[in-house]
């Protein structure tokens, strides 16, 4: 594979997606929609529940022991950031399952015979660094108001931030800061996982089709952000238990606010299934998309 493969896919000029109107309540029809593959699918709740309950766990037990704890907050939102790289494996659920394709919990996994595999990671990547930055920046605020002092306690540290101005500053510059972040990666990132997964674009092409999709619906796109946010808070509550359910439901309704965001176009949409890593022919990306993905056959029924 050609690093410029990775930027570019071979429909990106062939076949570039086209971007459709969007209407607020298309944000809430998607997320319905995904609660109905979580419905169809529910041994996924295993999948997320063993990685984002014991993350989240994990990160709250390191914040508190580390001498940290004005990083729990950060840590815990920005998790979300990477959200949608590591729920690719939901994505790809939905995928087969509207294409009438068997759907296991293992296929969850099969990603790793995707063609976009390396533009994923690329953009996963990506993602990892963001969080890293709003990590950095939450540390600069707190620094610049509280020094390099470390909260003496819990009850101390969380005294002073709901009770006195600096705290009131400290929570305001931390949500501004946070929101700045969380729109970027919403806008690079509301449909371009999904687009990878579905055609052969590249990552530019499907991260200048998510801001493409954030500039032609605006109220849409802002909607499902809130809707996003807000479960993502409900999910956190207690100890992060309820993202086990949160996470797969918006994992499966992401996708299904690509297929509204973005018209479809099955000649060039790849099959239900990939063909292997390690079995592609030499000449694989010089084949014509036709012969190595024929339109995938359609299960409306």
């Amino acid at each position: 594979m050609t690093s410029l493969h990775v930027y570019f896919g071979r429909d990106a000029l062939e076949a570039p997606p086209v971007v459709r109107k969007l209407h607020p309540s298309d944000a809430f029809a998607a997320l319905a929609e995904g609660f109905d593959d979580f419905r169809a699918m529910p041994s996924h709740l295993v999948f997320l529940a063993i990685f984002y309950v014991g993350a989240g766990i994990a990160l709250t037990a390191m914040s508190s022991f580390g001498d940290a704890l004005q990083l729990v907050f950060p840590l815990a939102s920005g998790f979300a950031l990477v959200g949608p790289f590591l729920a690719v494996g939901l994505y790809e659920m939905s995928r087969r399952r509207e294409l009438g394709a068997p759907f296991r919990l293992a296929d969850a996994f099969v990603v790793a015979n995707s063609p976009a595999l390396p533009s994923l990671a690329c953009l996963g990547l990506a993602l990892i660094a963001v969080f890293a930055a709003w990590i950095a920046s939450a540390q600069a605020i707190y620094g610049s108001l509280y020094g390099t002092a470390a909260p003496a306690s819990a009850a101390s540290f969380f005294s002073d931030v709901f009770s006195t101005d600096r705290g009131m500053l400290l929570i305001g510059l931390g949500c501004g800061v946070g929101l700045v972040f969380a729109v970027l990666v919403l806008s690079l990132t509301v449909v371009s996982f999904p687009l990878l997964l579905d055609r052969d674009v590249g990552l530019v092409p499907a991260v200048a089709t998510s801001l493409r999709v954030t500039a032609a619906n605006p109220l849409a796109v802002a909607t499902w952000g809130l809707i996003v946010a807000g479960l993502l808070v409900l999910g956190a509550l207690p100890l992060f238990i309820g993202l086990a359910v949160v996470m797969p439901v918006l994992g499966h309704a992401t996708w299904r606010f690509y297929r509204r965001a973005v018209e479809r176009d099955p000649a060039h949409e790849h099959p239900a299934t990939w063909p292997n890593l390690k079995l592609r022919p030499a000449n694989y990306y010089a084949t014509p998309h036709s012969v190595l993905f024929p339109p995938p056959q359609r299960n409306d029924g």
